[in-house]
């Protein structure tokens, strides 16, 4: 097996773990609900970040020169929590706090000690965000670099394509943005509610070295990481599924955020672990 096969399906197989401890966190949300569909979209992506892209030291997690990942779609917490966990930064059954009083998981945490960066909730601020980090990394000579998480809906922020701009004015080859092209916002299709088509093309016309593919394949993500251009930001447009990996909940607006019943997580939990078979 090559070293980039293997390299594959060790992130396939990290990325049902995160999916399989989603789903335990989304359980035990209880009736306040979590974000399940926008964060089951990003799990690949994740995966492919904590278990190959990013430098960091999980026991030192403030180390100066770590790469920052900054999620501005931050209610993808059911994602990334569990990433967080298989990179050591907590432990495994501290997922299972999610929402606890007295917890340090909440919906838009914000822990550096514990590898969350940044504290979301208003969303297209973080490429701003981001854009500043890397123009600081640059300016203090560190290796750092910046990885932005965006989801598709919030392109419809007019302070993201400022950032688009500001990005390659000032040639952060140092930044990347990522976004999770689900196709489905809280209100909606995206293409109904503000058509974003075609991406690749407006983000190319906006001076961004661009890269597209699937955000359910490790390998093509992979691969698509890799693709940078020296002296230009980076995007990776990843084309995923909303609820990815659960049937009743795939491309469903109303599983943006959902409570998960025993009897709708017991059925999830049996579709993932299916795919094993």
């Amino acid at each position: 097996m090559s070293e980039l096969a293997e390299k594959t399906l060790r992130l396939t197989e990290m990325a049902r773990r995160i999916r399989l401890n989603a789903l335990d966190m989304a359980l035990a949300a209880g009736s306040g609900g979590s974000h399940v569909g926008g964060s089951l979209s990003c799990i690949e992506i994740l995966a492919v970040l904590y278990g190959e892209v990013l430098r960091f030291d999980a026991k030192n997690p403030l180390d100066p020169n770590r790469d920052r990942f900054i999620p501005s779609k931050n209610h993808c917490v059911l994602a990334h929590i569990p990433a967080l966990a298989e990179a050591g930064f907590i432990p495994r059954e501290e997922i299972l706090e999610f929402q606890k009083d007295g917890g340090r998981l909440t919906g838009y945490p914000r822990r550096p000690e514990i590898g969350l960066e940044y504290s979301g909730g208003s969303l297209g601020m973080a490429l701003s965000v981001g854009i500043g980090m890397a123009l600081a990394a640059r300016e203090q000579g560190r290796p750092s670099k910046i990885y932005i998480l965006m989801g598709d809906g919030e392109l419809n922020e007019g302070s993201v394509w400022e950032g688009f701009m500001s990005a390659t004015h000032y040639g952060l080859d140092n930044l990347t943005a990522i976004i999770d092209r689900n196709r489905l916002s809280y209100d909606g299709d995206t293409e109904a509610v503000m058509g974003l088509d075609s991406l690749k093309d407006k983000l190319a016309s906006f001076g961004w070295h661009v890269s597209q593919c699937d955000g359910h394949n490790a390998q093509a993500l992979l691969e698509a990481f890799w693709d940078t251009e020296r002296g230009h930001p980076h995007v990776v447009i990843a084309e995923t599924v909303k609820g990815k990996g659960i049937s009743f909940a795939e491309n469903r607006p109303e599983w943006h955020h959902h409570r998960l019943s025993q009897e709708e997580y017991d059925r999830a939990r049996g579709e993932i672990l299916g795919d094993s078979l």
